[in-house]
């Protein structure tokens, strides 16, 4: 898979999962956004997913 097809997958999946996302809205309003952010990194499924294509294009 090339640079351009990562990417596009990146976005894919951000736009499909993460734009209207209740849990990230819920911990945002409830804890914070950066618990928030830190749970979308280290325990979302599709946030692990991003990471790992993400770390495929360094």
């Amino acid at each position: 898979m090339n640079r351009k097809q990562k990417l596009d997958e990146i976005g894919e999946l951000l736009d499909t999962y993460c734009v209207d996302c209740l849990l990230k809205q819920h911990f945002r309003k409830e804890h914070g956004k950066t618990f928030a952010h830190s749970f979308c990194i280290s325990q979302c499924t599709v946030g692990l997913k991003l990471k790992e294509i993400g770390e495929k294009l360094t």
